[in-house]
């Protein structure tokens, strides 16, 4: 398969509408980044839940994002295909887990989460390079938002909440 990225390509079958966040991955510029965006009303949604809820949830999007986003890859020749925007949704609901539904932690969690996935600080890069497949393409994501959320919840315990 080709790293090299294509033309966003129109999503062919239900599961590339998931791995593309329902459309939000064919923004012709930073499809990350909306995705990111698109990753928000599903975080309102389960930021209500209990927190053992809201784990299982982001769990159950990343562990189908394995499948979801490995096939999609496979099915348009790309490996990480700019539009598979299914791992940022999964990395921002891990970067906000436990954290405060308000929207200067959305904000920051946001910046963090997308800081984090675009530099790809070690072990995020380690993962990235030598990680392939569906696996691959959601890991680096959800190490990013580990990574995150330790230093939004280290931010919080700083500043005394």
């Amino acid at each position: 398969m080709s790293r090299a990225p294509s033309p966003l390509p129109r999503p062919r079958s239900v599961l590339h509408w998931i791995a593309f966040g329902a459309g939000a991955g064919l923004a012709p510029r930073a499809p990350g980044t909306a995705g990111t965006v698109a990753a928000i009303p599903i975080y309102a949604v389960l930021a209500t839940q209990p927190v053992a809820l809201y784990l299982l949830a982001a769990a159950l999007i990343a562990a189908a994002g394995v499948l979801v986003c490995g096939r999609t890859a496979r099915e348009l020749g790309v490996h990480d295909h700019p539009g598979i925007v299914l791992d940022e949704i999964a990395g921002f609901l891990v970067t906000m887990t436990a954290l405060p539904f308000d929207w200067p932690w959305i904000a920051a969690g946001f910046v963090a989460f997308r800081v984090l996935d675009v530099a790809k600080p070690w072990p995020i890069s380690l993962a990235d390079r030598k990680v392939g497949g569906g696996l691959g393409i959601m890991l680096d994501d959800v190490l990013a938002g580990v990574l995150a959320c330790t230093a939004l919840h280290a931010t919080r315990y700083v500043l005394g909440g």
